[in-house]
């Protein structure tokens, strides 16, 4: 029965369309985390807020890693001055930035499989599937399996506050 569930989410990924194929993203797979979310032009603010926590070589290391990424819109929906606060905290928003991160590689598949995953920052997000659609901590999944070298990325509509 659990399978079969499995089943049915993993479908209902591929059937809302937001599976994404690694050589969609130009070769994404030789590069790392951070290059890939460097080439993918959506995850400026995400880059900065990385560059801001000194997380820069811990997210190019060895991993894997599996990342929640909020695009550059998900962070334009904080008031201007929540982020730059959290932006000039390095310790806040390096609790931030982990609690997008799990350790290992969790590709959508898996993920629907879940309800909860336990961060690099130490707490767990909740993962559900509603509507067909995977949330994390409340916020929609856009984009699945961008795939690097060190790990994989799912993108996310949200800013995760652990």
């Amino acid at each position: 029965m659990i399978n079969l569930i499995k089943a049915i989410a993993a479908t209902a990924f591929l059937a809302i369309g937001i599976t994404v194929n690694a050589d969609e993203h130009d070769g994404a797979m030789g590069k790392d985390i951070v290059d890939t979310a460097i080439g993918a032009d959506d995850f400026n603010t995400l880059v900065t807020a990385v560059q801001a926590a000194d997380l820069v070589e811990t997210l190019k290391g060895e991993g894997p890693f599996t990342v929640f990424a909020p695009t550059d819109e998900a962070f334009a929906a904080i008031p201007e001055s929540d982020l730059e606060a959290l932006l000039a905290d390095k310790d806040q928003l390096t609790a931030v930035l982990t609690y997008h991160v799990v350790s290992g590689k969790v590709m959508a598949e898996d993920v629907v499989g879940l309800d909860s995953a336990t961060t690099v920052q130490g707490s767990d997000v909740s993962i559900e599937v509603v509507d067909g659609n995977v949330m994390i901590d409340g916020a929609t999944v856009v984009t699945t399996d961008i795939e690097a070298s060190n790990g994989v990325i799912h993108v996310i509509d949200g800013v995760l506050m652990p």
